[in-house]
C-alpha cells in the first residue's frame, strides 16, 4: 500500500481534523526515524504504518487496534502493516506485542508527538523550532497536562527502543522540525 491510498483509506474512516493531522505528524515522524534508524529504503512503509496507525479510531473507538485489523485484512493488506499498526495499542486494547523496532518507535511516539503538540500550543512561539526537551519535561511531570497523553507508554516505548526518555523525547523533537515550522 502506498501513501495516496493509505490517505483514501484513512479518509474512509476518519474526517475528524484532528485525526488526519495526527496522521500526517505520527506519519511523517516515522519516516524521519527510519531514515534516522537506518531503514531508509522502508521510510515509505513506516510512513504508511504511522498514517494508518489510529484507521479505526475515530469510528471505533471501543474496538481501537482490533477493528483496523479486520478493515486492513478485507483489503488484502500485508499481515506486516496490521501487525505494526495493530502493535501500538499493546497492552491497552490488543496483546500484539511491538517487534519489529519500527513497531517500537511506532509505540513510542504516538503519544509523545500528542504531548509534545500540546507543549508547542502553550509556547509563545507556537513552534517546535525552539523547544527543549526541559520544557517537555516540565509538562511531562504535570499530570493534568495533555492528560490523554500516556506517560505509562511513552515510558514503556522508551524502554523497548532501550533510550532514554531524554532521548526519545529530543529525537521526537527533532523529527518534529523537519515537520513542523
Amino acid at each position: 500500500m502506498n501513501k495516496e491510498q493509505a490517505w483514501d483509506l484513512l479518509k474512509e474512516y476518519n474526517k475528524d481534523e484532528f485525526h488526519l493531522e495526527h496522521a500526517e505528524i505520527v506519519g511523517s515522524t516515522m519516516r524521519y526515524f527510519a531514515e534516522k534508524l537506518g531503514y531508509g529504503d522502508e521510510k515509505d512503509f513506516w510512513e504508511v504504518v504511522g498514517i494508518l496507525h489510529d484507521l479505526d479510531f475515530e469510528m471505533y473507538p471501543e474496538q481501537h487496534c482490533i477493528k483496523e485489523q479486520e478493515i486492513l485484512r478485507e483489503r488484502g493488506v500485508d499481515e506486516r502493516l496490521i501487525h505494526a499498526v495493530a502493535s501500538h495499542g499493546y497492552e491497552l486494547t490488543v496483546d500484539i506485542k511491538p517487534e519489529h523496532e519500527m513497531e517500537k518507535v511506532l509505540y513510542a511516539v504516538d503519544e509523545l508527538t500528542g504531548l509534545i503538540g500540546a507543549v508547542v500550543i502553550m509556547r509563545p512561539s507556537k513552534s517546535v523550532q525552539d523547544l527543549e526537551v526541559k520544557s517537555v519535561k516540565k509538562k511531562y511531570k504535570s499530570k493534568g497536562f495533555a492528560a490523554g497523553c500516556s506517560r505509562e507508554v511513552i515510558d514503556r516505548g522508551a524502554e523497548m527502543l532501550g533510550w532514554s526518555l531524554d532521548e526519545l523525547i529530543q529525537q521526537t523533537i527533532d523529527a518534529l522540525r523537519t515537520f513542523r515550522p
